[in-house]
């Protein structure tokens, strides 16, 4: 058991406590919350006095690539496509060992940060066995690839012969799920088969969406870089011929989300990362569906992407998370920088914007039962962060105002996976 004492703590699910105690029992979930006073110490029990500190549930980060770390954001400035075949370029020279140790040196970046739980794409399988061994928590989704048509049926063989034995990593707090990589990488009908056999296993599915111009290039208009490229490469430009052969004539999709919702991609347990480029039909789509959103601000700059119409899909119902992407696109996994990058962007209030970052990306990950919130029941899942001077008064702007090197304790169902000083 464990008992921590702070000068706050944020619930997250109800209001602030000042000079308050958190008790997470032998099973690693929370057995106690409130003042101090009203949570009493077992017998024998150690007492981790914080002292000056704010107490609230781990992050959860609902976009990460951990199987990419050690890779450096590039100097000089790419196009995204580019860039993503720079990316394909350095994957192709690493190892499995080396996969392994950059996702194990991810996992450890994202608990010094106060991220307890991720939701991480890959095509490695890396980042499944070391959140496994390393007692982690989220979802791993494993990467599909194959943008010609003809490719469908050994890119869909391919992913069922890799979710076979990445079963074995699979723990009570790590789901296994698919992604589908995105329009510019997966064909139509590649899409379709795959969230049919996401949904018959009953997996989530995340699949990167609207992020960039040249994504929709390709999709609305046929043109662009990644045009040429399936041109150079003999790959047919996007129609839904392969969904509907008796039409009359080929239907350029009006959207990325029009084009996932075509193949049955968008449903309950769809991720959608990045969402960038959306008109409002597009939204309606993804609330209709139920799909969530990994909004990841940082990133999307970064790349010099549009900024996403996060107040929309907020004051449309639909579930959104925060993400960090990967380092080779952001240098560092900072949650804290995507929470004030989100709060500039949509206008939003400290509490909507800490939301985000625990209770909100929970939501994302249909995990709100279990985490995101501290509350007796849930996974004892627990972020310190350390109160600067004078700054004890309003501990939600003081934890907005934080980083990572504020982070002075994290605590995974019980277990202390990071501690500063």
């Amino acid at each position: 058991m464990l008992l921590l004492r702070a000068a706050w703590a944020l619930p997250i699910a109800s209001p602030p406590i000042r000079d308050a105690a958190l008790l997470i029992g032998s099973d690693g979930r929370i057995a106690g919350l409130g003042p101090r006073a009203s949570v009493s110490a077992p017998p024998g029990l150690a007492v981790h006095d914080l002292g000056s500190a704010v107490l609230l549930p781990g992050l959860v980060n609902v976009h990460t690539h951990l199987e990419l770390t050690g890779f450096r954001p590039t100097a000089e400035e790419l196009d995204f496509p580019e860039w993503i075949l720079g990316i394909r370029r350095l994957k192709e020279a690493r190892s499995p060992a080396e996969y392994l140790e950059a996702a194990r040196t991810g996992l450890e970046e994202c608990w010094r940060g106060g991220v307890t739980t991720i939701a991480d794409t890959g095509d490695s399988g890396a980042v499944a066995q070391a959140v496994s061994e390393l007692g982690g928590s989220g979802v791993v989704y494993q990467e599909v690839f194959g943008p010609h048509p003809d490719q469908c049926e050994e890119s869909l063989s391919g992913l069922e012969a890799r979710m076979g034995p990445l079963q074995r990593w699979a723990t009570e707090r790590l789901r296994l799920g698919v992604s589908p990589h995105a329009p510019y990488s997966v064909s139509g009908p590649l899409f379709a088969r795959v969230a049919s056999w996401a949904d018959t296993n009953r997996l989530p599915l995340a699949v990167h969406v609207a992020e960039s111009a040249a994504e929709s290039e390709l999709v609305r208009n046929g043109a662009g870089p990644f045009a040429a490229a399936w041109q150079r490469r003999g790959i047919p430009l996007l129609d839904d011929r392969a969904q509907q052969p008796s039409a009359p004539s080929p239907r350029r999709p009006g959207s990325s989300i029009d084009w996932l919702d075509t193949h049955g991609v968008l449903g309950p347990r769809t991720l959608c990362i990045h969402a960038v480029d959306l008109e409002p039909e597009d939204i309606e789509r993804i609330r209709d569906n139920d799909a969530a959103v990994a909004h990841c601000p940082v990133s999307n700059a970064r790349h010099g992407h549009r900024r996403a119409p996060l107040r929309a899909l907020l004051d449309a119902g639909i579930r959104v998370g925060l993400g960090t992407d990967s380092v080779a696109s952001v240098g560092k996994l900072d949650l804290f920088a995507e929470m004030r990058a989100a709060r500039a962007l949509g206008g939003l209030s400290s509490v909507e914007t800490l939301a985000l970052a625990t209770r909100d990306g929970a939501r994302v990950l249909g995990l709100e039962r279990e985490l995101g919130s501290l509350r007796v029941g849930s996974w004892g899942d627990a972020v310190a962060i350390r109160l600067e001077e004078g700054r004890d008064e309003d501990p939600v702007e003081a934890v907005l105002g934080s980083g990572p090197d504020q982070v002075v304790l994290t605590v995974l169902g019980g277990r202390i996976v990071h501690r500063k000083g």
